[in-house]
């Protein structure tokens, strides 16, 4: 009686330190990736400020952060004269080095400028 045999195997499997180190990078890198794509996505081109007409029929923007004035390319997003918004979009320079910017998505409509 007492005896001292190995008893039954384990039914669940060992893994070495190593795979949860390799695990545990590969969710790292994962999450980093993620969160570098969401800053470029959501900062790289996006400006607020008041829509204005321009002289040329065009409509302008002057972005409210860094106070650089925008010449407004307009896709199928609906920009008026008037409004205060935050648009994305791509930042550009025209032929003559004008700031342009590619509207592509109005993300606010704050309403008229004030």
């Amino acid at each position: 009686m007492g005896g001292t045999g190995m008893g039954a195997p384990s039914s669940t499997p060992s893994y070495g330190s190593g795979s949860g180190k390799a695990i545990g990078i590969g969710i790292g890198a994962a999450v980093a990736g993620a969160g570098v794509l969401y800053l470029v996505e959501h900062h790289r081109g996006s400006i607020n400020g008041c829509v204005r007409q321009a002289a040329n029929d065009r409509l302008s923007l002057v972005d409210s952060k860094n106070g650089e004035a925008y010449s407004l390319v307009l896709g199928s997003a609906d920009v008026k004269a008037g409004d205060q918004v935050k648009l994305s979009g791509k930042k550009a320079k025209d032929a003559e080095g004008n700031s342009t910017f590619e509207v592509r998505k109005v993300e606010k409509d704050f309403g008229a400028c004030r």
